[in-house]
């Protein structure tokens, strides 16, 4: 996978900053042109609207400013990426270390004859919506998965038939070393899966598309979207599907839904009614509920069926 070409960024790393008094040296933040927030609440950030705070929250000004702050912090440091939060957990004691959010500066979309180039912070369903305006095919699953392209890449997201895997080209990480441009063979993406470079960071990527009826290709789009309106639970808080499908006929909403655990609660945690692959927070949730019902949701699968699901939702942090 190394062995994709690198693309240079000139400058010297920045020295490191001290870190605020009583805050544990891992937190080192080098000087940079983007925010910086320490003790920065995540809660209101994320679609379950749970979770603690940051010890460090980052927003890169751009792809510079992000390479220079992977060179500057030390190895030991924790380093956490999240993007818009929509398909994970992040438990109750907060992230420990510098967690990355990438926005302003990662969001342009730029329509070419045959593609898209969408940086990561570009949500998936404006990326979509692009290339339907500009008479281009192929990526209308797009849609129908919440979130943005650099979370996408980062675990071959898909829905529909459909995985990024089957239309990415390439896409850019940053890493310590540098900017690296890998394709989609190199990232060895697999179902719900890639392997970016040791802490590697996707901050833009190309999706293949093929011209057609913009009409046609809108309808597909359109269709997409009120399959998944009429669904899933997606005006509730979620997190989108929440186990993934394990091998063999059966999904894994089928087997939930088997194993009687459609509308089980723990607290203000539930399992969706609408669609029992989905846990949503009725309100008053904490990150430990959801997690909690979502292994006693597991537990009674394995009873019932046998079947062991494994999360699909990342769960990330320190519990309580």
């Amino acid at each position: 996978m190394m062995a994709a070409a690198a693309i240079g960024r000139g400058g010297a790393p920045p020295a490191p900053t001290p870190p605020k008094a009583g805050r544990p040296s891992g937190t080192l933040i080098p000087p940079m042109r983007g925010r910086v927030a320490h003790d920065a609440p995540l809660a209101a950030q994320t679609w379950f609207r749970v979770g603690g705070s940051a010890d460090a929250l980052v927003r890169p000004a751009d792809a510079d400013d992000l390479l220079a702050l992977l060179r500057a912090l030390p190895d030991a440091t924790p380093l956490t990426v999240i993007g818009s939060a929509s398909n994970m957990i992040i438990r109750d004691g907060g992230i420990e270390g510098v967690t990355i959010r990438l926005a302003r500066g990662f969001g342009d979309i730029a329509v070419e004859a045959d593609g898209i180039v969408a940086g990561a912070a570009a949500l998936d369903i404006t990326v979509a919506e692009t290339a339907a305006r500009s008479a281009l095919g192929g990526l209308e699953f797009l849609a129908g998965i919440p979130g943005t392209i650099g979370g996408a890449v980062a675990m071959n997201a898909g829905a529909y038939g459909v995985e990024i895997r089957d239309v990415l080209d390439w896409a850019e990480v940053a890493t310590p070393a540098g900017l690296l441009r890998l394709t989609a063979a190199e990232l060895r993406l697999a179902y719900r899966r890639a392997e970016l470079p040791a802490r590697g960071v996707v901050t833009r990527a190309r999706l293949r598309a093929t011209p057609g009826d913009a009409g046609a290709i809108a309808g597909r789009l359109n269709a997409i979207r009120a399959a998944r309106e009429a669904s899933q639970p997606v005006r509730a808080r979620t997190g989108g599907s929440t186990f993934k499908n394990p091998p063999g006929p059966r999904k894994a909403w089928e087997l939930i839904d088997a194993a009687g655990c459609r509308g089980l609660a723990r607290g203000a945690a539930q399992v969706s009614e609408k669609h029992c692959n989905f846990l949503i927070n009725t309100g008053g949730a904490t990150a430990a509920d959801i997690e909690a019902l979502g292994e006693e949701v597991r537990a009674r699968v394995r009873a019932a069926t046998g079947v062991v699901l494994e999360w699909e939702i990342r769960r990330i942090g320190r519990p309580a």
